[in-house]
């Protein structure tokens, strides 16, 4: 059985406390569907989305990750995880090198192509 993490965020700007557990909602309904178990629930309230390095919820399931406590990572959609595409590709980055995936349910598996990731080869 496929172990996920969920990880909700909210900004102090423009969504309430209860938005969290909305997303974690939504995501323990899909990993249900999807016949998953849930290792843990990873949060950061009233945080903005344009940096990870001040959020202690991502930082935490990053170590998590590390330590190969589940395979995925699922959030309600790539923004609730960051903002800024720098630090979603280096999350992505730190992730997939620790075998763990990323899946929204906006955007599905992400991949190189939803963090701008794409290596160019030259000819």
């Amino acid at each position: 059985m496929t172990r996920v993490a969920l990880y909700a965020r909210y900004s102090s700007d423009s969504q309430r406390d209860a938005s969290i557990e909305d997303q974690l909602r939504l995501c323990r309904e899909q990993a249900a569907r999807e016949g998953c178990s849930v290792a843990g629930t990873f949060e950061d309230a009233a945080i903005s989305g344009a940096s990870t390095v001040l959020r202690p919820g991502i930082q935490h399931l990053v170590r998590d990750a590390q330590r190969g406590r589940f395979e995925v990572v699922l959030a309600e959609a790539l923004d609730r995880i960051s903002r800024d595409q720098a630090d979603v590709a280096t999350l992505f980055k730190h992730l997939k090198f620790a075998g763990v995936a990323i899946v929204t349910l906006a955007e599905g598996e992400i991949s190189e192509l939803h963090v701008g990731g794409l290596e160019i080869t030259r000819w």
